[in-house]
């Protein structure tokens, strides 16, 4: 199963790219920058990738995403990760990215939009990889700061595929960026929220009819609610779960305990997805293979799993018919 795995065609649409930031490029681009770590070597850096929380890996996150300061740093972190995940066999990535967290910094918009999107370019030109670009923003700001930052991107709407919500969930409800989701809508922009993680399953209802999304980010606690449940059935609302996520953040303590065979069998529409690969243990590969071991699944799951987000993936009709078409055809 992992040969046939590592080979499968795969479709992540929860990444953050900030979250893919390794400890070996993370050490090179403090030198290149003139930054000092907390750390003194690699292997004590990986060691603090031990959280309690969602809140325990933000702090280490934002520590860690310090050394970003360039438009090289940005082309070097995508393209660094592209490269790796192409490798693995994932053939497209919906990209979140935190314009709000550089700002914060005193990182310009453009400098972070430049060096993604040059890597972005590259890659699709070059690798065989197509990438979404979800602009997130923090549910722990001020949600006038998170409109203010939509409309200086207007340069880069153009390039966008989506809005995002994500950062601490609790006590962070999806009805305080109605008017940002608006406007999005009125841009035309597809929106999506991560809700369900550590929030309530009402969360989740409060992104659909509050935010109007057409994706829930995670989405795990629906089973909290049955009314929840029937509504994404119904909707095929697609859920973007992050098995290693969830247990790296204490959402589920094993991942055998993980809620996905039951979302599954709720008959709901599910995606794999890596969301912080640095952080929480591997790619999109590894979280297959991770579930391939903790459920027994087959080859059709998977395959289902793929198609689903091949569907629901932010790039071209061409594109995605042409990922539908490789994906049958290596399952032959």
């Amino acid at each position: 199963m992992h040969d046939f795995l590592r080979k499968l065609p795969k479709v992540e649409l929860h990444l953050h790219i900030e979250g893919s930031l390794e400890p070996e490029l993370m050490f090179q681009l403090a030198k290149r920058n003139n930054i000092e770590l907390p750390y003194a070597t690699i292997s004590e850096a990986k060691a603090a990738y031990q959280f309690d929380d969602l809140q325990g890996f933000l702090n280490l996150y934002y520590l860690g995403m310090n050394v970003l300061r360039t438009e090289q740093d940005f082309y070097d972190l995508a393209m660094d990760y592209f490269k790796r995940a192409r490798a693995e066999g994932v053939v497209h990535i919906d990209m979140h990215f935190d314009p709000q967290a550089h700002l914060q910094r005193d990182v310009p918009l453009n400098v972070v939009m430049a060096g993604l999107l040059r890597a972005k370019q590259e890659a699709e030109a070059s690798l065989d990889l197509s990438v979404g670009m979800i602009m997130a923003f923090l549910r722990d700001r001020p949600a006038d700061e998170a409109l203010q930052v939509l409309e200086q991107a207007a340069p880069y709407w153009q390039y966008l595929d989506a809005i995002g919500l994500d950062s601490a969930e609790r006590n962070n409800p999806p009805r305080k960026f109605q008017a940002l989701f608006a406007r999005a809508k009125e841009l035309g922009l597809v929106r999506v929220a991560h809700a369900g993680e550590e929030g309530p399953a009402d969360y989740i209802a409060e992104a659909l009819d509050v935010l109007d999304v057409q994706r829930i980010d995670h989405g795990v606690r629906c089973l909290e609610s049955s009314d929840v449940v029937q509504r994404l059935r119904e909707q095929q609302v697609v859920l973007t779960v992050c098995p290693l996520s969830n247990v790296s953040l204490k959402v589920v303590e094993q991942l055998r305990d993980h809620p996905l065979p039951k979302l599954l069998a709720e008959g709901l529409k599910v995606t794999i997805s890596s969301d912080d690969p640095a952080y929480f243990g591997g790619g999109l590969l590894t979280n297959h293979m991770a579930c391939a071991d903790a459920f027994g699944w087959d080859a059709d799951l998977f395959c289902t799993l793929n198609r689903n987000a091949i569907e629901e993936a932010f790039t071209n009709e061409k594109r995605r018919a042409e990922l539908l078409l490789r994906l049958e055809t290596y399952r032959v």
